[in-house]
């Protein structure tokens, strides 16, 4: 039986790291790339099993995205599934910011997904998935967070078209919206996590906002990307499957 391989972007931390954890156990070939040469090699080194792979690629240089483009040919032929799990969390206001910091969000998460995917997806075997990390804010608005919004919302979109171009050659593409989950980015730049602020607690907790009453966590995101790269995921394609303890069916 061949064993198969996933792509993981952004697989350094959060959720990421724990898709490549899950990956791992199941028996999988794990590919893990993302900016930071160091946290990709203390991911790799956790991972069940052998064969595994991990490559420094920022997503806003091209010339990185096509090194690891013919790394995988070289190394493994073609692929299984991408995950793709980047994100950066910088807020600005519309008005004010600086535009350069402002459009860091849309260069990052929207243009280096599209970037990726016209590179990467010619090496992935017919049959084969891409799910996207997308977020809550693909549909909700917080206040400085605009930037981030847009990426997020232009990513489902575009996984909807990927989902209706590659249809003929039986790939699914789907993206999975998770909402306040305990992740390296929920610590804010003073250092504090806003999962354990009184804002937290009293909006989502308190006031019964959010009913499961709790952050959730990386690896029950992870349980459901893994999903969506199974046989039991295979009429599903250009949906969006929201992980965020019912946090959007309240007001």
């Amino acid at each position: 039986m061949e064993r198969k391989t996933v792509l993981i972007l952004g697989g350094s931390s959060g959720i990421g790291k724990s898709a490549a954890q899950r990956f791992a156990k199941e028996g999988w070939q794990v590919v893990v790339a993302s900016s930071s040469s160091e946290k990709v090699n203390s991911v790799v080194s956790t991972l069940y099993g052998e064969g595994h792979l991990g490559m420094k690629v920022d997503v806003r240089d091209i010339g990185h995205i096509r090194q690891l483009a013919r790394k995988l040919k070289e190394i493994y032929g073609r692929f299984h599934v991408l995950v793709n799990s980047i994100g950066v969390s910088q807020g600005g206001t519309i008005l004010d910011s600086c535009f350069d910091h402002w459009n860091d969000s849309l260069q990052i998460m929207l243009y280096g997904t599209v970037h990726s995917c016209r590179e990467l997806l010619p090496l992935m075997v017919d049959g084969g998935r891409v799910i996207h990390i997308t977020s809550i804010h693909h549909e909700r608005v917080e206040q400085g967070s605009s930037a981030y919004g847009m990426a997020k919302a232009a990513i489902t979109q575009f996984t909807r078209s990927l989902a209706l171009e590659l249809a003929p050659r039986g790939i699914l593409a789907n993206t999975v919206a998770p909402g306040f989950i305990d992740t390296p980015m929920s610590v804010k730049v003073d250092g504090r996590s806003e999962l354990e602020s009184e804002w937290f607690k009293d909006n989502y907790v308190k006031y019964d906002h959010l009913p499961l009453r709790r952050a959730g966590r990386p690896e029950e995101v992870a349980g459901v990307v893994y999903f969506l790269a199974g046989l039991d995921a295979s009429y599903i394609t250009g949906s969006v499957l929201t992980v965020d303890g019912g946090l959007t069916i309240t007001f």
